[in-house]
């Protein structure tokens, strides 16, 4: 069910910018007959309607081994509450296009040849899936006092190393990979023999 999700979200994001852009670059001309179309910026403002174009998504496994250490007896012996959790979820990355700038797509004036410089990418959400994330081990020492929120932080823990994993294998790099093949595919419908499209240098 989530992956219908998913990929409904990601086919309604491709049909929106392609009425978006549809009406940017035509819209004039079917309004005003022969008038010259409207400024650029105007295909900029349906664009960025769009927000989010999601990339590619990745599922990860981590398993997270998180300890409380203690001491009791006035420091003389040392105790523990350790937690043992594998974890499972989905990182999701794409380009943002709410982040667009005026002039970030420019059109040539014969109308066959556009450049559009994109966002970067980033990673828009890291999630774990609770069917899949449980509790394999908790140990609790006898003399060490049972921390309740050790469970909720090794949660935490889980979800960034997801995120940092889910970078270190690249996907933000296959995410702009992705939605670049998708921008160009789609303006290249729309009548465009030639379309450029780049990403900004990150910040």
């Amino acid at each position: 069910m989530a992956e219908s999700r998913r990929a409904g979200t990601f086919l309604l994001a491709i049909m929106t910018l392609g009425v978006g852009v549809l009406l940017g670059v035509y819209g004039p001309r079917l309004l005003k007959g022969r008038e010259e179309p409207k400024p650029l910026p105007d295909v900029i403002t349906q664009v960025r309607e769009l927000s989010r174009l999601e990339g590619v998504s990745y599922h990860v496994e981590r398993v997270v081994d998180l300890k409380d250490k203690q001491q009791k007896l006035f420091g003389l012996v040392k105790a523990e509450d350790a937690i043992l959790l594998v974890a499972g979820g989905d990182v999701t990355a794409g380009v943002d296009l709410g982040k667009l700038q005026d002039g970030d797509v420019v059109v040539a004036p014969d109308r066959q040849s556009v450049s559009i410089h994109l966002p970067p990418g980033e990673v828009f959400s890291a999630k774990l899936d609770n069917d899949r994330t449980y509790v394999h081990t908790r140990t609790t020492d006898l003399l060490a006092q049972r921390k309740e929120s050790l469970e909720t932080e090794a949660r935490k823990a889980a979800e960034r190393t997801l995120q940092s994993a889910a970078e270190d294998a690249g996907i933000v790099r296959r995410a702009e990979e992705s939605v670049k093949r998708t921008v160009e595919s789609l303006v290249r419908s729309l009548g465009f023999s030639k379309v450029t499209v780049d990403f900004r240098a990150r910040a």
